[in-house]
């Protein structure tokens, strides 16, 4: 029995041996046949042998499973739709940079305007803020501008007179008492290439503008009123440089530095057409109407206009938008005149259709800041008036603008007593 059971284990582990082996054997031709139909797709006796081309999305190895093969396709569709989330996101980011980039200047001035919020103080010590923030500096707007402006200005601020060939007696004058005065930061901009030369031999600091198709034509041959309108449009440029301008006609003979008298606490600040105190800086008037009974009298607020050709603006938002208004409505309304047209919209309120200007404003002293009609009705009869010195004299209510422009340097200049005197108070 024992010889028995040792010939059957015999025989077992024999056939046990045999069966490992084919086992084995198959084990080692599969991992083959794996290995050659990865490496050799196509089989390894094809007539024309193709490249081997792998990718993920397309062919998979011959030991993958179906649920491995189907994995790797949900993963690249997943990875599809993240690609295509990342683009979406790209896309809405860059739209945003440029909305960002669009409203950068806007948000910039919206900051400096509104600044950082204050408590009300105990009563009678509030006051308000009177000074807007000036813009940012833009080079960009004009460079050739910037380096004159930056050789030529004091502190940023600078007079500034536009003049064509057709008041150059005038402009002579104007400059001989700016230097006269002590005044080096001035500026012409010449309209026409006659006055840039003239400048230049008088060495006077002169800026000849671009070319501009259609305003040039107003320059070169358009009478004052023209020029006027032109100069709202110029000025926007030096503003927008960052500078302070003294805008000035030429009409005007200077007698001391205005820079030393002006109080620079508003966005613009003007002298007044008033001739006294009451229509200078502002009166109550009151309205009878009879056929109201009881409610007869009605008071209006009154004040004589800003002279458009003599007044100091700041670079700030509300002084930029001013400049914007007032070229825009001359531009479309050839007739309308600048100066009514300046007053209107620094001065006219909001009300319903209409969104009024938020600018700051002063009036200037009048006997500082004389126009012709106070220094010839008034000043040059007072004993007293005619020992003050003013720092400007504006001849605009009157015609014969140089004959009185030699006149006001002869009396405050030269001491000649009588030089006023056969002037009539108004036009001849």
């Amino acid at each position: 029995m024992v010889g028995r059971r040792d010939a059957l284990l015999t025989r077992d582990k024999a056939q046990s041996s045999v069966e490992s082996r084919i086992v084995a054997a198959v084990v080692v031709g599969v991992l083959i046949g794996c290995v050659f139909a990865f490496l050799s797709p196509n089989g390894l006796f094809t007539a024309a042998p193709t490249t081997l081309i792998r990718h993920p999305k397309t062919v998979s190895s011959a030991c993958e499973s179906p649920e491995q093969v189907n994995a790797l396709k949900v993963d690249i569709l997943s990875a599809k739709e993240k690609n295509s989330e990342l683009k979406k996101q790209v896309k809405d980011l860059m739209e945003k940079l440029r909305l960002a980039e669009q409203g950068k200047g806007h948000a910039q001035e919206q900051f400096l305007v509104l600044g950082e919020r204050h408590k009300a103080g105990p009563f009678g010590t509030v006051k308000a803020l009177r000074t807007n923030p000036p813009v940012i500096p833009d080079e960009s707007v004009n460079p050739r501008l910037a380096k004159i402006l930056g050789e030529v200005a004091i502190y940023k601020e600078i007079i500034v007179a536009l003049a064509n060939s057709n008041v150059k007696e005038m402009l002579q004058l104007w400059f001989t008492n700016i230097k006269k005065a002590g005044i080096p930061n001035y500026l012409v901009v010449a309209l026409d290439d006659n006055i840039e030369e003239f400048c230049k031999s008088n060495d006077v600091p002169v800026y000849r503008r671009d070319p501009d198709q259609g305003v040039d034509a107003v320059g070169k041959i358009g009478g004052n009123h023209a020029v006027s309108g032109l100069k709202f449009r110029v000025l926007r440029e030096f503003l927008q440089l960052g500078y302070s301008v003294l805008l000035s006609d030429v009409d005007i003979v200077y007698l001391q530095n205005p820079f030393d008298y002006l109080y620079r606490d508003s966005d613009v600040e003007s002298m007044s057409d008033g001739h006294n105190n009451m229509t200078a800086y502002g009166y109550n008037d009151v309205f009878d109407e009879p056929s109201m009974g009881w409610a007869r009298y009605a008071h209006t607020m009154r004040i004589w206009v800003y002279n458009s050709g003599f007044f100091y603006i700041r670079p700030t938002i509300p002084s930029i938008e001013l400049l914007d208004r007032v070229a825009n409505r001359l531009s479309n309304d050839p007739k309308a005149w600048d100066q009514a047209v300046f007053n209107e919209e620094l001065f006219f309120p909001s009300h319903p259709g209409y969104e009024g200007l938020h600018a700051a404003k002063r009036t200037m002293d009048m006997y500082l800041f004389m126009n012709s009609k106070v220094l010839f009705k008034t000043v040059r009869k007072d004993a007293k008036l005619k020992k003050l010195k003013p720092v400007i004299i504006h001849v605009n209510y009157h015609p014969n603008k140089f004959e009185r422009m030699k006149a006001i340097v002869e009396f405050y200049a030269n001491g000649k007593q009588d030089a006023l005197d056969h002037f009539p108070d108004g036009s001849d």
